[in-house]
């Protein structure tokens, strides 16, 4: 039976894992504090939360998704960095930090259920943001309606200038 520490330790681990749509796992040995809380500052403004925990109790409170989690990514020394917004941005922050710091090993993600491999994470990151993505995605949805347009646009308005071509040239011909 887990002491009343550790139960409201699982309790915040999986209030935290419910509202997240993934979750990123990183070793963060040798980290000073500081770096860790600006690690934390920067994740929080991207819409993500980072959590040093430990591993055994993350596994009690993720309950079943805990099978789709590789044993690699939940041992040794763990900070989870929770994905609650944008999660191509959380992920581009953790990992910038990893390539300035040096120290912080991203060990890989569990995002949507699925286990994601540390390179599969810094793929993620170099994506554009949500909001990049969707502008995109109404830009390219946006293109056929714009060639619609000006096609029918040319159709009607092809033969309003032939007929001011034609009035043109009447009048050209009567002030002759």
């Amino acid at each position: 039976m887990p002491t009343t520490a550790k139960a409201e330790t699982i309790e915040k681990i999986k209030e935290r894992y419910s509202r997240a749509t993934g979750v990123i796992f990183a070793e963060y040995r040798g980290l000073k504090v500081q770096e860790l809380q600006g690690l934390r500052a920067t994740l929080k403004e991207k819409g993500g939360e980072l959590q040093v925990v430990k591993n055994t109790l993350f596994r009690i409170a993720v309950g079943d998704d805990a099978e789709n989690l590789p044993e690699d990514l939940s041992s040794g020394p763990s900070a989870v960095a929770y994905l609650y917004g944008d999660e191509a941005a959380v992920a581009k922050a953790i990992v910038d930090f990893r390539d300035s710091s040096k120290k912080l090993v991203v060990k890989g993600a569990l995002i949507g259920g699925k286990a994601m491999t540390d390179k599969q994470v810094e793929s993620l990151s170099k994506l554009p943001s949500k909001e990049v993505l969707i502008s995109q995605i109404l830009g390219l949805l946006n293109e056929p309606v714009t060639g619609v347009v000006s096609v029918l646009n040319e159709v009607l308005a092809g033969p309003v200038r032939a007929i001011a071509a034609v009035a043109d040239k009447k009048k050209e011909e009567e002030a002759a």
